[in-house]
């Protein structure tokens, strides 16, 4: 198993993507398709825009942005992926495998890969893992385009008060929850929502003066109906 501790084998079985793979399976499949472990500073890129892509990863720790960056250096934050969570498989799996985003660590980092080609072509041994793995890839697929259909509501709306009250409401509603914690920055905030970090600031704040949110930092409360 290429650069992969055993230590690990315990976290990693608790993770959706191995959901319904036995422990004592897990470690051999990890060896069987090659997995190695990498650790990241935070703001490193881990693929970036053009790259060629032949491997999925999946956080062991920290957090990954995909992030879109245009000929003049200014970034779009698409999605933010957190421990469990796996990326690249999108471009890992495609006919052209050139990524046309990248992917930046938002702190320190760990992270599994897994090559792509390996997952998807069973070994010699036929090990019964691979379609479980493949099931569970396409699982977290799917919920990661509900993630982007998301982004795009926000994007669609005119007003910069429309976005943050779209994203708002869909952070209560993940997080079942008026008071909610969310997981940006300002900065990040901004990116996010495609807008000029002064203008959400001063936007925040009037919001929290007509009595519609509260806010302590990442820490939200919606006090009114914002639908």
């Amino acid at each position: 198993m290429q650069n992969m501790c055993k230590d690990y084998i315990s976290e990693l079985s608790r993770m959706k993507i191995f959901h319904g793979i036995e422990y004592e399976e897990l470690e051999a499949m990890l060896g069987c398709i090659g997995a190695y472990i990498k650790d990241y500073k935070k703001k490193q890129y881990i693929i970036m825009t053009d790259d060629n892509v032949e491997v999925v990863g999946i956080l062991l720790s920290g957090k990954v942005h995909m992030i879109r960056e245009d000929l003049w250096g200014n970034k779009t934050l698409l999605v933010s992926m957190k421990k469990g969570e796996l990326f690249g498989e999108s471009f890992a799996c495609g006919v052209n495998r050139n990524a046309t985003v990248s992917f930046q660590t938002a702190s320190d980092s760990k992270i599994i890969f897994l090559p792509f080609v390996h997952i998807m072509h069973s070994c010699t041994m036929a090990c019964k893992f691979h379609h479980r793995l493949i099931e569970n890839m396409i699982t977290m697929i799917a919920e990661k385009n509900i993630a982007l259909m998301d982004k795009v509501d926000i994007l669609s709306k005119k007003t910069l008060k429309e976005k943050i009250t779209t994203y708002l409401l869909q952070e209560s509603s993940k997080q079942n929850s008026l008071s909610f914690v969310i997981p940006f920055g300002r900065v990040q905030l901004s990116e996010y929502l495609c807008a000029d970090r002064s203008a959400l600031t001063r936007e925040l704040n009037i919001m929290q003066k007509e009595g519609f949110i509260d806010f302590d930092k990442n820490l939200f409360r919606l006090l009114k109906n914002l639908e």
